[in-house]
Formats: structure tokens, sequence, C-alpha cells
């Protein structure tokens, strides 16, 4: 009898064992680890051996093959079975949760939807995996850009987490659902909900590794909060204690013991990837401000760090991380007068973009940085046509501000569009009902203003909005604003003969232009200062500032040329038309292309 009790748990184990054996081999045997499992089925097992046999099966034929079918069948009879037998949770609700992930792969999210529901639903004794199966259907909503369900589903989570004792999770829970309210943009409900996360965090003792990391979340927040607010020199101390909490997390060892409360086993980020995320919102933060020698700095020690953790993670958010870090120093180049570097990098950012989900790569990978690649090039109707097909396509009022900000730039410059300038004018007017609360965008609305009155000749009107702009850039460290709001009013002052007032504007705009630096702001002040020296009687300094310019000139033209001349930029502009009516294309489908 106690032979025949031992044998079906020594088969069993022995099936197991080569399995896990031919899954683990380098490279993995995933085909002889199926047929093991398989095998499995051939002994009449138990229930709780077939379900979690199924479970087995179809975990491993969703992640390691593409026999979607057959993983859907092992994991749907893994969690039929599995209901079936009595304190059975992790075989339960890990075959729901993958099963779930399968039906959104397939496009099915109307059947990941009411499977997570019941599984929610049945799990209220099991605090991890209620936890889990919430943040994953949190996160569902969220793809779907469902975010009121997404948002009441965190409360939900964020409640429950209280009743069972782990404030850990109440917080991830919290920090979650604040991360999509600024994505709503309601901030009336963030801010008192980030103060009660702040006190929630603070008091919490625990894994000093979780609660750093909770910390770094919580200023990643803060600080994205006031960059998407335009105030570069308010974030400065949120920023300064993020850095300061990233030290803290590398420097401290990963502690191995697990929490007593089931409801703690929840980690937001590696802490390697929350690294890589502070040097993001750092280079973010130092494009905004004009400190681009700083932004390369860290975008160049990001993508190094990226570089080596996809060697061994394939994480999507990696992906996302790498965009938007190319998506800046891109047009950190453009400012600085290496066009034909940005040009390389626009056209491999396309390229990578074709893998990434085309929702975000269509409204966000190519559109802007081509587009301002354009711009650069005097490519005013492929630039047109990006920031044009990008208005269409994005629902995001920052981003929407921004691009007609842009397309009102190539209007002025293109000079015969007045009809369409007008008309984008009166929907970012500065003075009147502004559609964002940006500090940056406002400004920048306010030059855009003044530049198409300078270029009018309207002198004193221009004045008010330039001095609009530098008012408000120099209450919040915009130094390209500044320099550029500077260069244009020297050039006023010198069109109205005032060359004392024009040299008191140029001087400084040269000094904050080198100091960033840009070429373009740099050119166009040492023009003037060739004029003005000339004008004063400064022989010397005229002689100066025109052998500056002669510099500045023969940079940027070789740069233009070499930009021009590269296969890249015949191909981008060819990418852009195409682009761009598949976008039309879709958009009167009312879907998106795939």
């Amino acid at each position: 009898m106690a032979s025949n009790v031992e044998a079906p748990e020594r088969w069993y184990l022995a099936l197991l064992g080569f399995a896990e054996h031919f899954r683990t081999s380098s490279p993995p045997k995933i085909r002889l680890c199926v047929h093991c499992l398989q095998a499995v089925f051939q002994f009449k097992p138990p229930q709780r051996i077939e379900a979690r046999t199924h479970l087995q099966l179809g975990s491993v034929l969703y992640h390691h093959t593409k026999n979607s079918e057959l993983a859907r069948n092992h994991l749907e009879k893994a969690w039929y079975i599995s209901q079936q037998v009595p304190q059975f949770e992790d075989v339960k609700f890990e075959a729901a949760s993958i099963l779930s992930e399968l039906f959104c792969q397939q496009n099915l999210v109307d059947s990941a939807k009411p499977l997570l529901r019941k599984a929610i639903q049945i799990s209220q004794q099991t605090p991890y995996w209620h936890c889990r199966l919430l943040f994953q259907l949190a996160q569902l909503h969220t793809l779907e850009k469902d975010l009121v369900s997404a948002c009441d589903l965190l409360g939900v989570g964020a409640e429950y987490a209280r009743v069972v004792g782990s404030e850990y999770t109440r917080a991830l829970f919290l920090l979650s659902k604040g991360m999509l309210l600024l994505m709503e943009r309601k901030l009336g409900e963030v801010h008192p909900l980030l103060t009660l996360c702040g006190t929630i965090v603070e008091n919490w003792q625990g894994n000093p590794i979780q609660k750093e990391s909770l910390r770094v979340f919580f200023l990643v927040l803060q600080v994205t909060h006031y960059l998407d607010a335009g105030q570069v020199k308010s974030v400065k101390p949120c920023l300064k204690q993020l850095q300061q909490c990233i030290q803290t997390i590398s420097t401290l060892h990963d502690d191995e013991i697990l929490p007593s409360n089931p409801a703690d086993l929840f980690h937001w980020l590696p802490k390697e990837h929350m690294c890589v995320l502070v040097y993001l919102v750092t280079v973010m933060h130092s494009m905004q401000a004009g400190y681009l020698e700083k932004a390369q700095k860290y975008t160049d020690k990001a993508l190094m760090q990226l570089e080596k953790l996809k060697m061994l993670d394939c994480s999507p958010i990696l992906s996302t991380f790498q965009v938007i870090l190319l998506e800046h120093i891109i047009m950190c180049r453009l400012v600085t007068g290496h066009k034909a570097t940005a040009l390389q990098e626009v056209y491999c950012f396309c390229l990578y973009g074709q893998f990434l989900s085309f929702a975000f790569y269509s409204k966000h990978a190519i559109m802007l940085p081509s587009g301002l690649y354009c711009i650069s090039v005097n490519c005013m109707d492929n630039a047109e046509a990006q920031f044009t097909t990008a208005l269409r396509l994005t629902t995001h009022q920052e981003l929407w501000t921004y691009i007609v900000t842009n397309l009102a730039s190539v209007y002025i410059r293109e000079g015969n569009r007045h009809q369409e300038l007008y008309s984008l004018l009166e929907r970012i007017n500065p003075d009147h009902n502004f559609p964002v609360s940006s500090h940056c965008l406002r400004a920048a609305a306010f030059y855009i203003r003044g530049l198409l009155s300078f270029f009018q000749g309207r002198y004193n009107e221009a004045k008010r909005f330039l001095r609009e702009t530098l008012k408000m850039s120099n209450a919040e460290d915009l130094n390209r604003l500044t320099a550029c709001s500077l260069v244009l009013l020297g050039h006023i002052f010198y069109v109205l003969g005032n060359h004392r007032e024009s040299n008191n504007m140029v001087v400084p705009a040269m000094q904050l232009a080198s100091k960033i630096p840009d070429m373009s702001v740099q050119l166009w002040s040492s023009a003037l200062l060739k004029d003005l020296n000339k004008a004063l009687g400064n022989t010397m300094d005229a002689h100066e500032a025109a052998q500056m310019h002669q510099n500045f000139s023969q940079q940027l033209l070789q740069d233009h040329i070499a930009a021009c001349s590269l296969p890249e930029h015949n191909l981008i502009s060819v990418q852009i038309k195409r682009m761009c009516t598949m976008h039309l294309y879709a958009s009167e489908l009312g879907r998106d292309v795939t």
C-alpha cells in the first residue's frame, strides 16, 4: 500500500525534474520540456497535479513558443480544474493571471476583463493575489485609456491594503492612482493624494529598499508634475531629493528576507530601472532649462545603462525609456548644431519605433523629432506635414499646444500662410484662455506672438510680448527662451536705432547662448554684435564679432550640407510622406494602423 501511494509522487517528481532541466538548459530545450510535462497525463494524475501541470504547460507555451492556442487550452483547463480543488489559490490565480495576459495578446480584451473580475472576486482571502489581480485589471483599463475605471480599481486596492495592514502596498496603489490622475490632469485630486502618499511613505518602517523605492516613485511624480507645468526652477529641490534617493538605493543590498505580510510582496521597479528613470527625468529637466551639455551627459549614461540591461531584460518599459531619451538627444543635437548626427538618430529612431506599440510610435516618437529636424534644414513642407498629421492624432492637451507652437513657427517662416497662422494663434492666445497650465508653453506662446509682430514691423507690440516672455522665462530659468527673447529684443532696438539698448540685450543673449550652447542664437547674436559695434565705432569689437559670425556660419553651413548629403535625408522625406498617408487613412477608418 505504501509503495502504491508513493509511486505517483516519484514519477511526477522525476518528470518535473526533467522538464525543468530542459527549460533551464542553455539554450532552452522547450520541445523536450513540453514532452515531459505532457507525459504526466499518461499516469491519470489526481486533480491537484493535473491542474498544476496544465498551468506549467500553458505558461511554458505562452512564454517560449508561438502556439498561443495550445497555451490557451492548457491555461483554461488549469483555471477550470483548480476552482474545484480546495486551498489551491496559487495555481488558480496564476492561471487566471496568465490566461488574461494571453487574451490581451490575442486582442480578446472582453474575455480578459470578466476573467480578472471573477478572480478578484474570489481572491479576497488571499491578499497577495487579490492585490496583484487588481493591479493587473487596472493596467488593462489604462491600456484601453479607461483611466476612470483604472483609478477606481486602484482606490479599491488601496483600501483593501489598508484593511489587511499593508501600508507599503497601500502606498503603491495610491501612487499608481496619482500617476493616472496626473495623466488625466485632475490636479485638484492629485495634490491631496500626493500629500497623503508623502505621509505614508515617511511613516512606513520596513525594508529599506522598498521604502526608498516608494520615495523614488513619489518624487518622480512630483518632478514630472513640475516639468509638465514648465516650472523648471521650482522643481530643483524635488529633483535634488530624487537624485540623492537613487544614490541611497544604489548603496543598499537586496534583503532576501520575505515580508511577513504577503500583501507586501511587490516591487515598483528594479533599482536598475529606477536609476535609468532618474537619469531620464534629469535629462528632461536639463533640456527644459537649457543645460544641453548636462542633458547630453546624462543621456549618454542612461543609454549605456539601458544597453547593458537589455542584454538580460526585455521589459517593455526599457524600450519606452530609450524612445524618450532618443527624442531628447535629437532635440539637443539640433540646438547645438549637430544636424547630421541628429538625422542619423532620427532615422534609427523611426526604424526602432516600428517595434513599439504603433499608437505610441505614431503620436510621440516619429512625428516631433523628424518635424523639428525638417525645420532645422528649412524643409518646411515636410515639417508642416508632420505637425499637421500629429495634430489630428493627439488628444493630449500639452502635446497639442506644443505642436501648434511649432507649426506656428513654420507658418511664420514661410511668410505666406496668414490665414492658417491666425487660426492657430487664436487657439494659443497667452493673454486669454490659454489651453494648458504649462508655464513654459505659455512663455513660448508669448515669444511666437513677439516673433510674428517683429516680422510684421509692429515693434512696440513685439516688445510687449517679448518682455512677457522674458519675465516668465526668468522666473523659471528657461534659458533658451530667455536667450531667444533677448536677441530678438536686441534686433528690434537695433532696427529702431537704439544701439545702446540693443547692445544691452544682445551681449547677455550671446553669453547665455554660449553657455547652453545654442548655435543659431550665437549666429544671430554675433551678426547683431558685428553691426552694433560698427555703428558704435568699436572697430576691434566689430572685427572680433565678424570673425565669430563667420566661424558660426561655416560650422552651421558645413553641418547643413553634411546632413542633406546623407542618404537618410531623402529616406526621411519618403518616410514622412508614407507615414502621414497611413495615419490619414487610419483616422478616416477610425482605427490605428497596425
